[in-house]
């Protein structure tokens, strides 16, 4: 989902077996889900929540831009998985926050429709790489326009449009399958699999966000 240079790394290079690269890209996501899993069973909302505002918004954009940072220049596995790090435990601080106003039985349902739009985005992005390339600009600005219309509905309007979670949603499925064909196109070496992951970890977890959202929608609807 971020812009690094980690995608232009293409060549012949490689370290790894098409596996054995797949193998550990899968193991560093699936490390930030159970890391996630692990603080939003652990940490208890009212802890979170009483952090003030603004210090939260400071150490969570502190801490993504640092993890961020590293995965861009460093192509130390330790380092770039530091840097992993950095972005999933202030991602999951907010889960913390957002995970408790769902339903047991949304956020199941959440976690599998998630995983099985990932499959099949993974899958198209495999056997269409070039389609997923040439969107890549309209997904970028699509992106964009959708955060600055939240933004200003939250801000001026004090209101939040249902129809802004399935736009999302379908960008970030689209990244997903972006991101997936990147990864797959560079050399394959320990650094690359954990910073492809770090994109890949990002358009995931976004994808959930907004899956549970619709779903919390539609039962509002439903109980109204």
């Amino acid at each position: 989902m971020f812009r690094n240079d980690t995608f232009a790394r293409a060549g012949n290079n490689h370290e790894l077996a098409a596996s054995t690269y797949n193998l550990i890209l899968g193991a560093v996501l699936l490390w930030g889900f159970a890391l996630n899993w692990w603080m939003v069973t652990t940490i208890p909302a009212e802890v979170v929540k009483a952090i003030n505002p603004i210090a939260f918004v400071i150490g969570y954009f502190a801490s993504a831009l640092l993890g961020i940072f590293l995965i861009h220049v460093s192509k130390q596995p330790i380092v770039s998985f530091i840097g992993y790090n950095l972005i999933v435990v202030p991602i999951g601080l907010v889960l913390v926050m957002f995970i408790p106003g769902h339903s047991q039985e949304h956020i199941v349902n959440a976690v599998q429709t998630t995983a099985l739009l990932t499959v099949g985005m993974m899958a198209l992005g495999t056997m269409f790489p070039r389609f997923f390339q040439r969107i890549e600009g309209a997904l970028f600005w699509a992106l964009l326009i959708s955060i600055i219309v939240e933004l200003v509905q939250v801000a001026i309007f004090n209101v939040k449009l249902e129809i802004m979670d399935w736009i999302v949603a379908v960008v970030f499925c689209g990244y997903i399958g972006v991101d997936w064909g990147r990864a797959n196109n560079i050399e394959r070496t320990v650094d690359n699999a954990i910073d492809s992951a770090a994109c890949l970890y990002l358009d995931i977890i976004n994808l959930f966000i907004r899956i549970l959202e619709i779903m919390g929608s539609a039962k509002d609807l439903v109980d109204d």
